[in-house]
């Protein structure tokens, strides 16, 4: 008899969030109608149903789910079922298509390459996704990093040019203050040792 995963409603959810695995594959593994993994996709189905995480409960390896995402007609194998695992609060990003789905994590790389001014922060709601993982894609440490191909998130239809600019512009006048705020306390240390050296 086939297993499927403890709490197979929230394991969909952050199937879809998280990968790029098709609705197909999920709605197998977590013994759903492929119509009820588009619902959660679309944001009509599991509302308010917080993600869990399938890989930190041991119930699926990361290695599984990158097998499964780059051969479609592969289906995920449960490892264990385990239920004392914390459940994460479940954001409501703005659906991205599957096809879209590795399209965050490219856009992501761009602007850390073309717009290293831009804070986490910043370009986490640029491109609709978490802060953490803006993070890892800039410390070159994201689990999926080599497969990353940077590209413009304007092009990909993630933000428009007009909310990217603003956001740049409001990046630089930081930089700009901060920049201005470190010549304030050179001179002033400068100053200081001067007065020192007359004393």
């Amino acid at each position: 008899m086939q297993e499927f995963p403890f709490m197979p409603k929230a394991t969909a959810v952050w199937l879809v969030e998280n990968t790029n695995l098709t609705f197909k594959q999920i709605a197998k593994f977590c013994n759903l109608h492929e119509l009820e993994i588009k619902g959660i996709a679309d944001g009509d189905v599991a509302k308010g149903i917080k993600a869990y995480n399938p890989i930190l409960a041991g119930q699926l390896s990361r290695e599984e789910i990158d097998a499964c995402s780059k051969d479609p007609e592969k289906n995920l194998n449960l490892i264990k079922k385990e239920s004392n695992i914390q459940i994460k609060e479940r954001k409501k990003p703005k659906y991205t298509p599957l096809s879209k789905r590795q399209d965050r994590p490219d856009a992501i790389l761009w602007l850390c390459k073309n717009a290293p001014e831009l804070s986490d922060g910043q370009i986490s709601k640029l491109v609709g996704s978490t802060k953490g993982t803006v993070s890892l894609i800039r410390k070159r440490s994201y689990w999926n990093f080599s497969n990353l191909k940077p590209r413009d998130p304007v092009i990909l239809s993630l933000c428009s040019q007009e909310i990217f600019q603003k956001a740049l512009d409001k990046a630089k006048r930081r930089v700009e203050r901060e920049k201005k705020r470190l010549l304030r306390e050179e001179k002033k240390l400068k100053k200081e040792s001067q007065l020192q050296q007359t004393d």
